[in-house]
């Protein structure tokens, strides 16, 4: 499959989609910006994260900014940006540190002034939740609503006494994570640029390492073949198989709170609107999430889907997006 690719064909999908570099806080930060025709369409900025990039959202643009030629109504139109994060895809590989999911949540806020969107809703998951979860922190005042695939919450200790059957399930679901589901956590965030000679010379060990947790964190659909050998040749052909593993690095322990508590110490109180996939590996319960996302507008949990919903159920995500955003506008 890998042999079989065709990145002529990925580079014609993709010069059809608008896109640009903007230069933030001394980097080169790739996106794409696609207006929509309606007048009144809400801004949207959308933000992907490992193993995955932009592509992750090809499917959902169309939707989003033309709901009319989609069958959708006009009043849930969005001009939607998706940048690549720093180290990614197209944007520039960072050559200082500092690069952690606050530092990136600052440099969209300022993308989304100099492309004259003063307010906004932000999308994310995986590394996205974290960047949308800190630009609600530090601009609250221009993010209109926040949608997450993958809430940064967790049960305090004292949870487990009083968890029922549901929730005593996520704990032990959230234990096997931590105890043999998290190497690629551990490995790219203590040992990063070993790594990533390695995924710089083999195409074939990176296409093992991405396709690994591609499969892994998907439902049992998963993400088709065609879909994750695009990914990985974006990853291949922009050499940035180590600058995309140093995020973890970067926006691990020594920046990210490790606890429940310190992450409740970290509210967010613009409206927050939540879609939750089964094959999410890590499952919380709303309970947990409501003591940090003190404004929950939704919670709506599907039968089907994983941590990909942009490649697994592109039609949910958007149906949830027009959702979440709807009395925001």
């Amino acid at each position: 499959m890998w042999r079989r690719h065709d990145w002529r064909a990925l580079e014609r999908r993709w010069n059809a989609i608008p896109h640009f570099k903007a230069r933030l806080d001394g980097l080169d930060i790739a996106f794409w910006h696609v207006r929509s025709p309606e007048p009144d369409a809400l801004p949207l900025v959308l933000t992907h994260g490992w193993p995955g990039s932009v592509l992750e959202f090809e499917d959902v643009i169309g939707p989003l900014t033309d709901p009319v030629a989609h069958g959708g109504p006009a009043a849930d139109a969005f001009h939607v940006v998706v940048p690549a994060l720093p180290g990614f895809g197209f944007s520039g590989r960072p050559r200082e540190t500092g690069w952690n999911p606050g530092r990136t949540a600052s440099a969209w806020a300022s993308l989304m002034t100099e492309l004259g969107y003063e307010r906004f809703g932000a999308h994310g998951g995986d590394w996205g939740s974290f960047v949308s979860t800190e630009l609600a922190r530090i601009v609250p005042e221009r993010v209109a609503g926040l949608h997450l695939t993958m809430p940064l919450a967790a049960p305090l200790p004292s949870d487990a006494d009083t968890a029922d059957e549901t929730e005593k399930a996520m704990i032990a679901q959230r234990d096997r994570f931590v105890r043999s589901g998290m190497v690629h956590v551990l490995a790219q965030s203590l040992r990063p640029q070993t790594f990533g000679y390695a995924w710089l010379d083999s195409p074939a060990g990176l296409a093992a390492w991405l396709g690994e947790h591609l499969d892994a964190f998907a439902d049992n659909r998963g993400v088709s073949q065609e879909r994750q050998i695009d990914n990985i040749a974006l990853y291949w052909f922009t050499r940035t198989g180590a600058s995309t593993a140093r995020w973890y690095w970067e926006s691990g322990p020594r920046w990210s709170p490790r606890s429940a508590e310190e992450q409740n110490a970290q509210p967010v109180t613009v409206p927050t609107a939540f879609t939750l996939f089964p094959g999410e590996p890590f499952p919380v319960a709303r309970r947990w999430a409501e003591r940090r996302y003190q404004n929950i507008t939704a919670w709506h949990e599907q039968k089907r889907g994983g941590h990909y919903p942009g490649w697994e159920h592109p039609d949910v995500l958007v149906d949830e997006l027009r959702s979440a955003f709807r009395a925001a506008r």
